[in-house]
């Protein structure tokens, strides 16, 4: 299909979008509540009268996503079962939060988790409690139920699927031979210096400082990478990690991508072996569940923490119960403030410098997960089977997750994609990638997804019965130049009673990231 023939086919799909939502799609915006963040940000919550109760624990955490649930399984590792956590939303989990549309369990953020390295150690201590990993004639094997089943991943391009992401069908040898080129040169840095997940155990050496103060795009250029179907899958990768294009992350950032974990493989390399991951139909909503589930009361969701301070004593926190529409009073010996920098550095009385130069420092990529319920099985172009991951190439989407991928049952059936699009700035999106997400109506949303899926899938509009759509208006800090040298190498960043524990601190968000800063904050 040629570039002409792909935009008229997804123009059509596009009024068919439209026409046939009328007829029978439904959906909206579901899984994070827009206006109590509006309400927190705008100070609706302050107005209220003092305090109509007060309550006492040891450690009070303050945000519940996998930081904060890291820090309470931290806790209770220690001894520690005097505690509390606040959380704004209805349910723990952060961007790995999960949901069902249709019956059929789907992610609301966050997919899949790759198998940590031994810097995540914490991480992978979690699996083995999980029953995820076991030690099996000395070595660790992982539960083959919970690896991403195959094919694991495939790319619509030039008009047919292709197995994997990288685009090779019919391309040039000039441009196999800069896959090769960027190749060498990352394995090259890989040999020099460390680069590791969680990046608080790597070392800022000069050479990572050189590559955090440049573009990823202008190192790229630099280094005679200029194939423009390399450079689209290099964008994607950004674009799917960061939230943000290549001219908008540091060249440590683009590079971290495939130095941390596996390397770039060039088709044709002998080690092309592709990386396994644990995923789930909800995601890596199945951790945050299983991680919440034995807090118990302990976990008061629809809190919106308000005012956090150092007092003679200990730490206060004042927090508004949106259900009862009452302030609460929360006395503690500490505080473990597992909100995003930009967040924090809003309630923190007195904001310490490290929170004030973070906050200051951090951008965050807008994102949004679409999840579209079908009643069968869609029609498909012709090459590579469908697989879990399924990317269209050139498109304003990273493409979309097949719920019952992992499913035992073979069977053809009725099915959730879940379509992920992030919105921070790139060569789709400008600056105001915020206001799109909040003004632009359920139904354009609509219309762009099928729009995009509907050139592999010309069956998709009929077969769509719901779509229902979380915003994320702060989903992920985005590693931008100079990022990494700002935030510095902190292991634990303490002030007095508080202890904070979030990825914003390491400039971008992962798991491993968040779970391992939520740990040793805890300590």
């Amino acid at each position: 299909m040629k570039r002409r023939e792909f935009l008229s086919a997804a123009a059509g799909a596009l009024a068919l979008g439209g026409c046939d939502a009328r007829h029978g799609i439904e959906g909206g915006f579901a899984g994070i509540d827009v206006e109590r963040g509006h309400a927190l940000r705008d100070g609706t919550w302050q107005r209220n009268d003092a305090p109509s109760a007060t309550r006492r624990t040891r450690v009070l955490i303050a945000g519940v996503g996998v930081a904060g649930l890291a820090a309470a399984r931290a806790l209770r590792l220690a001894g520690i079962e005097d505690f509390v956590l606040l959380e704004l939303e209805d349910q723990a989990g952060g961007n790995s939060r999960g949901g069902q549309v249709g019956g059929i369990a789907c992610p609301l953020g966050a997919h899949y988790l790759p198998l940590p390295g031994d810097e995540a150690h914490e991480v992978q201590d979690l699996l083995e409690e999980l029953g995820l990993r076991r030690r099996v004639a000395g070595r660790w094997q992982y539960e083959e139920r919970h690896l991403c089943h195959t094919p694991q991943e495939r790319l619509f391009f030039e008009g047919a699927w292709q197995d994997g992401l990288l685009p090779v069908q019919g391309v040039r040898e000039r441009t196999l031979a800069q896959y090769r080129l960027f190749s060498r040169r990352v394995e090259a840095l890989r040999r020099e210096t460390r680069f590791a997940i969680p990046t608080l155990r790597v070392p800022l050496t000069p050479r990572l400082l050189e590559l955090d103060a440049q573009p990823f795009a202008a190192w790229l250029e630099r280094e005679g990478l200029d194939d423009p179907q390399l450079l689209w899958y290099l964008d994607y990768c950004c674009r799917d990690d960061y939230g943000a294009g290549s001219a908008h992350v540091s060249a440590w950032a683009g590079i971290h991508y495939f130095a941390s974990r596996h390397g770039f493989h060039a088709p044709g390399d002998e080690d092309a072996e592709r990386d396994a991951v644990l995923t789930w139909p909800e995601g890596n909503g199945w951790l945050a569940r299983r991680l919440a589930a034995p807090l118990g009361d302990r976990l008061k969701t629809g809190q919106a923490v308000l005012r956090i301070a150092e007092t003679r004593s200990g730490v206060e926190v004042e927090a508004f119960d949106v259900a009862a529409r009452a302030r609460v009073r929360w006395q503690a010996e500490r505080c473990i403030v597992a909100l995003p920098a930009f967040i924090a550095a809003r309630v923190v009385e007195n904001p310490p410098a490290p929170l004030r130069e973070a906050a200051d420092r951090l951008r965050y990529a807008p994102w949004l997960v679409a999840n579209v319920h079908v009643r069968a099985p869609l029609a498909d172009r012709r090459g590579a089977a469908p697989s879990w991951d399924n990317v269209v190439y050139g498109t304003r989407g990273l493409g979309y997750v097949d719920a019952r991928h992992q499913a035992l049952d073979p069977t053809p059936g009725a099915t959730v994609l879940s379509w992920y699009r992030p919105l921070g700035p790139s060569a789709y999106d400008g600056p105001e990638g915020r206001r799109l997400l909040l003004d632009r109506p359920w139904s354009g949303w609509r219309d762009e997804l099928l729009g995009e899926l509907s050139a592999p899938h010309p069956d998709l509009a009929g077969l769509a019965a719901r779509i229902e759509i979380t915003r994320y208006g702060h989903a992920m800090a985005i590693p931008g130049p100079g990022l990494l040298a700002g935030l510095g190498a902190h292991e634990r960043v303490v002030a007095g009673r508080l202890a904070f524990a979030h990825s914003d601190w390491s400039g971008y968000s992962i798991f491993e990231e968040a779970f391992v800063r939520g740990h040793l904050a805890a300590g």
